[in-house]
């Protein structure tokens, strides 16, 4: 393919050599560099792509593109220089995939709590109409029936571009996407042309990251900021930012919400342990979703596909039909009818709504056991918060290590317990091994208990110093209810 056709759209600084050549494949892995390949030298958080252009050089690379001018300059090699690689990176892949999305009606899911349910729920209820959809989510990606195990929230923009791709050749018409703020920032979601984006809410999390809640705001603002003027924003108004994202949005603006006034609109009538009744945009609808959280989650399903053209009564059919995602509020029940609940929840306001809708189908005699942990390489101050969440919403909680990663998994613990009242010790226990940590919780539970879970949910993993362990809370939970 030729160089200049695929630079359409780039913000070029500068170009030294010659760029009327025929290129390869494109690479931002010096080690996977071919003859005649492109490669992006992308500063990151821990390495910086500049420092192996030499690497790929000697592996074949023909083009260079890079944020600073090298040193030495190879005179058979083009380099363009661009402010932003990593954008760069996004809007060549698309021009070298022949613009994939826009074959597609991608729509993308951010905010802080409800991505992965509303994406995968999406791909479920098109599939399920007969149509041929892709997902690109935390869990798992599609492209129509073909998974693949999903490596990130929101994948390189490479990697991207390659699903579009293959989504388009598969004659696939939808993509639901979860777009997350570090792929927002890191240019990963340029070259997508949206048909819509959804806002869920926003509350602490990746602080580690983007440093401040203000600077978090921004990342997610930024989505909203370069959707097209053809495209529409969805946006849960009952959260406080939802109008800050939209303040310079080009896109037309729609809304739901259980409180406010909006566009779309949902009631819970009826709660229960195996689903909820609800109203929804003037409807009844039974689905066997638990708690305000998902209620939500739901209406944002059911406005999106509005907005896509669905019909409504066929979108609350197919809405009563869908059942949970894996990892997200997943219950299990034991032989003498305790309960263990499976959750994600790994932020302070997360882990809230999940035991606030474990609280609301309590009947009143049981109790509620959490077990939690907290992320270690990530941010330090929702530590205190995600224990008080825990502790005040149970009646007892097993602080334990969640995936440790380079931390001491004790260290972890501590700095959670930071955060209790001393008039709180006796409700809770710190066991590290997360297994034990479930183990005694099962113990402890009576019958019709409710033993909560969180903060792993779907995953199969437990990192520690870096290695990845097979572990799987589910699975876990399944062993100890049938040897109880």
């Amino acid at each position: 393919m030729n160089l200049n056709d695929i630079l359409t759209g780039v913000e070029i600084d500068n170009i030294i050599g010659n760029s009327e050549i025929e290129i390869n494949e494109i690479q931002f892995d010096s080690r996977k560099v071919k003859k005649n390949d492109i490669f992006f030298a992308i500063p990151g958080t821990a390495v910086d792509g500049h420092q192996f252009i030499d690497s790929a050089l000697k592996s074949g690379a023909k083009v260079v593109v890079c944020e600073a001018k090298p040193k030495e300059i190879n005179e058979n090699v083009c380099y363009i220089i661009v402010n932003d690689s990593a954008k760069a990176l996004g809007i060549i892949a698309s021009n070298y995939y022949q613009k994939p999305s826009l074959n597609l009606k991608v729509i993308g899911v951010t905010g802080t709590n409800g991505k992965t349910t509303i994406a995968t729920l999406l791909y479920r209820l098109v599939k399920n109409l007969g149509i041929k959809a892709g997902l690109i989510s935390t869990v798992e990606y599609f492209v129509n029936d073909k998974r693949y195990d999903s490596t990130h929230t929101t994948p390189d923009s490479l990697k991207i571009q390659q699903l579009f791709a293959e989504m388009v050749k598969d004659g696939c018409e939808y993509c639901f996407m979860e777009v997350s703020s570090h792929a927002i920032v890191q240019g990963r979601s340029a070259g997508i042309s949206f048909t819509g984006g959804i806002f869920t809410n926003i509350t602490h999390d990746h602080l580690d990251y983007h440093k401040t809640f203000d600077e978090y705001i921004k990342a997610k603002k930024q989505f909203f900021d370069e959707l097209p003027s053809d495209s529409f924003a969805l946006l849960n108004i009952d959260d406080r930012n939802a109008k800050i994202m939209i303040q310079n949005t080009k896109a037309e603006k729609a809304f739901y919400s259980l409180q406010a006034m909006s566009d779309f609109k949902a009631k819970i009538l009826e709660t229960h342990i195996d689903g909820t009744l609800t109203i929804m945009d003037g409807r009844e609808l039974w689905t066997s979703f638990i708690g305000k959280f998902n209620i939500y989650n739901l209406l944002a399903v059911y406005a999106c596909a509005v907005k896509l053209g669905f019909d409504k009564d066929e979108i609350l059919k197919q809405l009563s039909l869908l059942k949970p995602v894996r990892g997200r509020f997943e219950y299990i029940k034991s032989r003498d009818e305790k309960i263990a609940i499976v959750d994600y929840a790994h932020t302070p306001d997360a882990l809230i709504n999940v035991l606030n809708a474990i609280n609301e189908i309590r009947t009143g005699n049981e109790n509620v056991i959490t077990v939690v942990g907290a992320g270690g390489n990530r941010d330090k101050s929702k530590r205190p918060k995600m224990a008080v969440a825990a502790i005040k919403n149970s009646d007892m909680v097993i602080y334990t290590s969640d995936n440790p990663r380079n931390e001491d998994p004790e260290q972890i613990i501590i700095d959670m317990l930071a955060g209790i009242d001393k008039t709180e010790k006796h409700k809770y226990l710190a066991i590290t091994d997360r297994r034990e940590a479930i183990k005694t919780a099962i113990m402890l539970a009576k019958s019709k208990d409710i033993i909560l879970v969180a903060g792993k949910g779907h995953e199969d993993y437990q990192e520690v110093n870096g290695v990845k362990h097979h572990f799987d809370d589910k699975e876990v939970i399944e062993e100890f209810f049938k040897n109880n």
